[in-house]
Parts: structure tokens; C-alpha cells; sequence
């Protein structure tokens, strides 16, 4: 006899937490779905390339400014780079990103004291 993943008893609490899940996820973001996803995949991208000048937490908190600073444009053309090693086009959109003024005050938010390194 195959086993269940689910119980069957469990199985309308499951699917009530599953769609409160999915209704409690949605309200956390304005942006629509395929935004939210492209945002995310960006950062997955944009944040191995920080990591190779900062360490963990101040990696994290740098990948987080470029992604607010970045433009649609720039998100989608990140986010086809997931999965893949960063080339030298994503590395120098990561660097344009991180010479904005809006970005390196979001830095300096962070207590990240400078840029220097990091765009360029």
C-alpha cells in the first residue's frame, strides 16, 4: 500500500494553512507575483557577486540595496542570470547600480561605512 504524504484527516487544515499561507505571502509585497519572483531570483544573482568583497551579513544587506535601486529593466536582466556564474555583464550592472547616490545612502543605512571595492 502506497503511503500518504497527507493524512486524510489533515488534509482540510493542511489546505486551509496552505492557503492562508499563500494569502499571508501576497499581502507582504505590493509587487505583482512575476515582479516578486524576478526580484528575488535578481538578489539570488546579485548576492554571490557582493559576497566576494563582504562578508554574510553585509553581503545580504548590500544585495538588498541594489535590488531596491535597480530598475525593472535591470531586475529582469539579473534574474536571467540565476543559476548561472555571474559574467562580466551582470558584474558591471551590479557596479552601475552601486554608484548611485540612492544606493550608497541605503549602504551607509546599513552601516556599511563605503562603496570602495565594491562598485568597481
Amino acid at each position: 500500500m502506497t503511503q500518504r504524504l497527507i493524512h486524510k484527516a489533515c488534509l482540510p487544515r493542511f489546505a486551509v494553512w496552505a492557503a492562508f499561507s499563500v494569502l499571508a505571502l501576497a499581502s507582504c509585497t505590493t509587487a505583482n507575483p512575476v515582479e516578486a519572483v524576478a526580484r528575488a531570483s535578481a538578489k539570488s544573482v546579485v548576492l554571490p557577486i557582493v559576497q566576494q568583497r563582504l562578508p554574510g551579513p553585509q553581503a545580504e544587506a548590500v544585495a538588498v540595496c541594489v535590488i531596491d535601486n535597480a530598475s525593472a529593466d535591470e531586475i529582469f536582466s539579473l534574474a536571467r542570470d540565476v543559476g548561472t556564474r555571474a559574467g562580466s555583464t551582470t558584474v558591471q550592472t551590479v557596479a552601475t547600480i552601486l554608484q548611485r547616490p540612492n544606493t550608497a545612502q541605503c549602504v551607509l543605512r546599513a552601516g556599511i561605512p563605503g562603496l570602495s571595492g565594491l562598485a568597481g
